[in-house]
C-alpha cells in the first residue's frame, strides 16, 4: 500500500500520468510475494531445527544440567540426622573445606591424577600404534581390527567379571605363571598391583575404542602427502612424524579429551574388582563420591566430591585444548 501511494505521489508531483491504481497494486503485490515466501521458508527451517534440537536439549537439561545444579546446591548444605528424618541446613563452603583438608581425600585426589597421568598416554599411544599398523597393507587387516575392537562391544560389567575371574589367586593367569615355574601374583589383593590391574582392564576396553577414531583420521589423510614425502626420500618413520602425526592433531585432540573424561569417571572396575581396596589403593574420586553418598550416607559430601572431580577434569581438559591449539599454530 505504501509503494502504491509513493508511486502516485511522485507521478502527480511531476505531472506524469500514473498507471491505473489496480495495476500499481498488482505490481507491488508481485514484488512482495518473493519476500513473504522467503520469510515463510526461513520460518519453517527454524521450526524444523527447533523440532530436531528440542529432544536433545530437553534430555541434556534433565539428565545433565539440572542434576548438576542440584548437586552444586547440595554441596552448600549439611545434613543433621540420619535417613528420612534428616534435615538440611545451609553451611556455605564447609563441605569443601572438610574434604580438601581430609588426608584420605587428598590421597584420593592425588591417586586419581596419577592414574590419569599414566593411563591416558598409555591408551592413546597404543591405540595410535595399532591404528597406524592396521591402516597398512597387512594380511587379514579387517580381522585384526575386529579382534581389537571386540572388547569395546562387551559391557564393562561383563569385562570386569571376566577379568576378575582371570586375575584372582586361583585364576587362569596365575595357573599359567605357576605352570611356567613362576610364583602366583596377588593381582587384586596387593596394594602395589591392584591399581595396575585396574589400568589393564580399562585399557583392554579403551584401546580398541580410541583406535577406531584414529583409523578414521588416518584414512582422511590424502595419499598425495605420503607420495610427496616418499619423493623427498622420507621413510616410514619420517612419514609418520612429518605427515601422519601433524594431520592427526584434530582426532588426537578429541581422543585425548574424551579419554581423559572417561578415565576420570571410571567406576565399574573399581566396584566390581576391588571395592576401592586394598587399603584404598584403587579408590578414585568417582568411587569415593559414590561411597560417601550410598555407603556412608553423606550425600552432601558425595556431591561435593563430584563437583571437585568435575572442576579438576574441566581444568585439565581446558589446559589440553590450549596446549594443542597453540601447538597447531
Amino acid at each position: 500500500m505504501e509503494a502504491v501511494q509513493v508511486i502516485e505521489a511522485v507521478g502527480t508531483s511531476e505531472g506524469v500520468p500514473t498507471p491505473p491504481r489496480g495495476d500499481v497494486r498488482r505490481a507491488a503485490a508481485r514484488e512482495e510475494r518473493p519476500a513473504r515466501a522467503r520469510r515463510r521458508r526461513v520460518g519453517r527451517l527454524w521450526l524444523m531445527v527447533a523440532a530436531f534440537l528440542a529432544p536433545a536439549v530437553v534430555t541434556i537439561l534433565l539428565i545433565r544440567i539440572i542434576p548438576f545444579v542440584g548437586a552444586v546446591i547440595s554441596t552448600l548444605h549439611v545434613r543433621d540426622g540420619i535417613g528420612l528424618l534428616a534435615e538440611e541446613r545451609f553451611a556455605g563452603f564447609q563441605n569443601y573445606i572438610e574434604l580438601l583438608s581430609d588426608p584420605l581425600f587428598q590421597a584420593t585426589l592425588g591417586r586419581t591424577l596419577l592414574f590419569n597421568v599414566i593411563i591416558n598416554p598409555l591408551q592413546i599411544a597404543l591405540a595410535l600404534v595399532i591404528a597406524v599398523l592396521l591402516t597398512r597393507r597387512v594380511p587379514a587387516r579387517g580381522l585384526w581390527r575386529m579382534a581389537v575392537f571386540i572388547p569395546c562391544t562387551i559391557p564393562l560389567v561383563g569385562s570386569s567379571i571376566a577379568w576378575g575371574v582371570a586375575l584372582r589367586a586361583d585364576g587362569p593367569i596365575n595357573g599359567i605363571l605357576q605352570a611356567l615355574g613362576l610364583p602366583a601374583q596377588p593381582f587384586l589383593s596387593s596394594p602395589t598391583q591392584a591399581l595396575a590391574s585396574i589400568m589393564l582392564v580399562a585399557s583392554w576396553v579403551g584401546i580398541g575404542y580410541w583406535m577406531i577414531f584414529l583409523i578414521a583420521g588416518i584414512n582422511e589423510i590424502p595419499d598425495e602427502l605420503y607420495e610427496a614425502a616418499s619423493l623427498d626420500g622420507a621413510g616410514a618413520w619420517r612419514s609418520f612424524w612429518s605427515v601422519t602425526l601433524p594431520m592427526l592433531k584434530r582426532p588426537l585432540l578429541f581422543v585425548l579429551v574424551a579419554d581423559t573424561v572417561a578415565n576420570f569417571v571410571l567406576f565399574v572396575p573399581m566396584q566390581m574388582l576391588t571395592g576401592g581396596g586394598p587399603q584404598n589403593s584403587t579408590t578414585m574420586l568417582m568411587f569415593d563420591a559414590y561411597r560417601r553418598t550410598y555407603t556412608y550416607s553423606q550425600p552432601n559430601q558425595g556431591a561435593t566430591a563430584t563437583v571437585i572431580l568435575t572442576v579438576v577434569m574441566l581444568i585439565i581438559v581446558f589446559v589440553q585444548f590450549r596446549l594443542l591449539k597453540e601447538d597447531a599454530r
